[in-house]
């Protein structure tokens, strides 16, 4: 399996297939770059180079016991970014990934970044305090944790039902993607799980919004019950210099893999815009 090993020795996973221009994709907490699975191939068949990695502590990257913060998994990130030698490609980001493709974004070195897409992402600012009063109750987070911690795989497995929408009246369960949910979830380690849930709700990533000076595309779901609409794509499509926001009604969290003929469309047009 292709892997690259980071300064402080963690290895992480890829996936690097294709040729043409760079699309580099961000997966959500706690999954990996197997959530991408329709994504990776649409646009493979396009003509396009995918890239996904497993962020430290998920899928198949190294289980350690640091560094499971924003700062670090972006800095992973760059390392692999210049060990690919990506230059002109399109950072595409899901929920704890879209907060990874603007802070990366912010930070990467000129050439690196031609576009960022956010999908049902993070961004600015998830958790409630006084800066945020209209955020997500700090006691949310901690039963996120508290069943990470404690009882992990009934927690997860329940999880999928808010994630994808499928607790909703009249909705259709797609049990392999909820299976494919848990799969991805108990690959991984618990306490980068544990300890991410910080990383993604805690980080503040207004000013990466802010100083970010090339297209981004906002996409969300108004009917995501994991990251409310209101509390981030409303919110970051007003920091943002050259921002597009599309919302849609009904769509879930997961919209990428529960509505991936319209998100993957959506993606290619302005990829290609």
């Amino acid at each position: 399996m292709p892997k690259i090993t980071v300064k402080d020795g963690t290895e992480i996973f890829y996936k690097d297939w294709g040729t043409g221009q760079p699309l580099f994709f961000h997966h959500g907490w706690p999954l990996s770059s197997d959530d991408w699975d329709a994504q990776l191939m649409f646009f493979l068949n396009k003509g396009y180079r995918v890239i996904a990695h497993d962020r430290r502590g998920h899928g198949r990257s190294s289980q350690v016991p640091t560094g499971h913060d924003m700062d670090t998994y972006v800095a992973d990130v760059a390392e692999l970014t210049a060990h690919l030698n990506l230059q002109d490609a399109v950072h595409i980001g899901h929920s704890t990934g879209g907060g990874e493709a603007i802070h990366y974004a912010a930070r990467a070195e000129k050439g690196r970044v031609a576009k960022v897409v956010l999908i049902s992402a993070v961004t600015p600012l998830m958790a409630q305090g006084p800066t945020n009063p209209d955020g997500v109750p700090m006691a949310i987070f901690d039963e996120i944790r508290e069943g990470t911690a404690m009882h992990r795989a009934q927690y997860y497995l329940d999880f999928t039902l808010p994630f994808y929408g499928f607790n909703r009246e009249g909705a259709k369960v797609q049990q392999g993607i909820r299976d494919n949910w848990f799969r991805q979830g108990m690959t991984g380690a618990a306490n980068a799980h544990y300890y991410g849930i910080k990383a993604f709700s805690e980080t503040d990533f207004t000013e990466d919004l802010k100083s970010v000076d090339i297209p981004v595309l906002v996409l969300h779901g108004e009917d995501d019950q994991i990251v409310p609409i209101q509390v981030a794509a409303v919110k970051a499509i007003k920091l943002l210099k050259h921002g597009k926001l599309i919302t849609y009604p009904g769509f879930p969290h997961g919209m990428p893999a529960t509505e991936a003929a319209t998100i993957n469309a959506d993606l290619l047009a302005f990829i290609q815009s």
